[in-house]
């Protein structure tokens, strides 16, 4: 068990050191114990970055956590009812004595069906394929070779349903392929990886990763030309005087720009990209949505836009980007870096999806589940509140 415990902390602080791995300091891994009983796995709230032998994992009992899939009384309850039952038996499962730590990963089932060492990761490269309306194509091309091809699961919410149909999926692979498979790209949602040993899981993700990487459309060189003093403090204060007076909070409002924020903004369908839709949980649970466009960078304007957004139920976003200018943040001082990590990392993705054949987001019911899904949300509280 000892062992188990530091190949996970191994692995994840291998790949939460990398922020392009890690969208919004998200993702989970897990390590089994040689006798197949329990699994090491990251705790809910807890970056990967951060992980150490002392904090920031559970050790669960497999047999439970298993049980709680295949149970179809569960998937007959309405969601409100499922998950908070789902994460109480998850938590029941712990069997580590830990009083003070985050709850299991909400996706701890879905790492027990799989193999002894798991990767889930929500890498910007990988998001432009699963959140493209030809990701699974593209894929399937990329991978058409392999005589063991990755497995593409098509989207399901969040936790239960999700590792529901996982369980589905993968049941159908061992019996075309009599192995389990070793990779995973979820709709919407990101990527899995699993082996036998860290090193081969390790392995095949920066294999993976290569190999995605390598096939993205390549955008023009360009030069940065940050906007003057003058027009950026004019949109700031527009900004933070809009969401005063839709929201009576006063809130600082930093300003964003490098190249991928410059690549974007110089599109001229930006704001049709941004009008889309939230392309995964990410953005609703750490920002609100996806940035807001703004074309004319007015008080009354914003304001507008603003007032149109809480009329149709949404909350007030936490990004902007405003035409010609760049990426604004208005959020507390410690929410920047998580919410900046997580509007960029939209534009970016963005901008690779529309050119792999069109952009693929959460539908309105697909995000009335995370907007209303308590698991998302608590994770969000433990989140900020970690110093």
């Amino acid at each position: 068990m000892v062992n188990a415990l530091a190949d996970l902390i191994r692995i994840s602080n291998a790949v939460g050191k990398d922020p392009a791995l890690t969208q919004a300091f998200g993702g989970n891994t897990s390590v089994k114990t040689d006798d197949g009983k329990f699994m090491f796995i990251k705790e809910s709230g807890t970056a990967l970055k951060d992980m150490t032998a002392k904090r920031g994992w559970r050790k669960m009992r497999i047999a439970p956590v298993l049980s709680v899939i295949k149970d179809n009384a569960l998937a007959r309850l309405p969601p409100d009812s499922r998950e908070p039952l789902v994460v109480n038996r998850l938590l029941a499962a712990a069997s580590d004595n830990i009083k003070k730590g985050g709850p299991p990963s909400v996706e701890s089932h879905l790492h027990a069906l799989l193999d002894k060492c798991v990767i889930h990761l929500h890498p910007l490269v990988i998001g432009a394929y699963v959140s493209s309306k030809n990701g699974r194509r593209k894929i399937a091309k990329l991978f058409e070779k392999e005589n063991v091809p990755p497995l593409w699961i098509p989207y399901a919410p969040p936790g239960f349903l999700l590792a529901r149909k996982v369980a589905r999926f993968v049941d159908g692979y061992r019996k075309s392929y009599r192995k389990m498979p070793s990779v995973m790209f979820l709709a919407k949602h990101g990527l899995f990886v699993t082996a036998k040993t860290p090193a081969i899981a390790l392995t095949l993700l920066n294999r993976v990763i290569k190999k995605c990487k390598s096939n993205l459309p390549k955008s023009r060189p360009l030069r940065l030309h940050p906007p003057s003093v003058q027009s950026l403090q004019t949109a700031q204060s527009a900004v933070r005087q809009a969401l005063l007076n839709v929201t009576r909070k006063v809130l600082p409002v930093s300003f964003i720009f490098n190249k991928d924020v410059a690549d974007f903004i110089r599109r001229p369908d930006a704001a049709r990209l941004l009008a889309a839709g939230a392309l995964g949980p990410a953005e609703l649970v750490y920002a609100n949505g996806p940035p807001l466009w703004i074309e004319n960078p007015t008080v009354e304007k914003i304001t507008a836009k603003l007032k149109t957004l809480l009329n149709r139920g949404r909350k007030p976003p936490t990004a902007f980007v405003v035409k010609g200018l760049g990426l604004f943040i208005a959020a507390q001082k410690k929410a920047i870096p998580l919410i900046t990590d997580v509007a960029v990392g939209s534009l970016m993705v963005r901008n690779w999806a529309s050119r792999l054949g069109g952009v693929l987001p959460l539908t309105q019911s697909e995000q009335d589940f995370i907007i209303n899904w308590c698991s998302e949300l608590s994770r969000l509280a433990v989140r900020l509140r970690r110093p």
